[in-house]
């Protein structure tokens, strides 16, 4: 029995969504943990600011009693305000994280299965995401076919082409 369920993302998850884009930030081991102030800079605060805005899309986990566990967002930018994940318009960036007390349950691999099977119902055929090359996660990934494309300041910017 699965401990968890996902759901498209809806307006009241907007607060969970900046959490989420925090949590998503990778640090070494070691390293000062950001300011949580960084996600209101104006690199980071586009992955969240006016979500729900045409074309975003994605899904929270949610355990049985209803607490969000992770979420997975996809959303369209252009040449003006550019993603560190970003390849062209047509491509939607992928932003996931799991909060860290429910990683290592499958919940990630879900999320991002749920995002690529929407990404193809909508005819999207690839899919971004900015990640650090340090960071395990880019071993999930791989697993769905992202491969590296190129770099972003220190982020490897990965490409998932989705078949229709």
């Amino acid at each position: 029995m699965k401990e968890y369920q996902l759901r498209p993302i809806v307006e009241q998850d907007i607060p969970f969504l900046w959490e989420m884009l925090y949590a998503s930030l990778f640090n070494r081991e070691g390293e000062e943990p950001f300011e949580p102030e960084i996600i209101h800079s104006p690199g980071m605060s586009k992955y969240v600011e006016d979500w729900g805005r045409e074309g975003d899309f994605g899904f929270i986990a949610v355990d049985s009693r209803g607490r969000r566990m992770g979420s997975v967002t996809l959303r369209f930018y252009n040449d003006q305000n550019a993603g560190y994940g970003y390849v062209n318009a047509a491509t939607p960036e992928m932003g996931m994280a799991v909060v860290e007390t429910a990683r290592g349950k499958g919940i990630g691999t879900r999320l991002i299965q749920a995002a690529l099977e929407e990404a193809q119902k909508r005819g999207i055929t690839a899919v971004s995401l900015s990640v650090d090359p340090d960071n395990e996660a880019i071993r999930l990934y791989r697993r769905f076919g992202f491969v590296e494309q190129g770099m972003c300041d220190t982020s490897v910017t990965m490409v998932c082409a989705i078949n229709s």
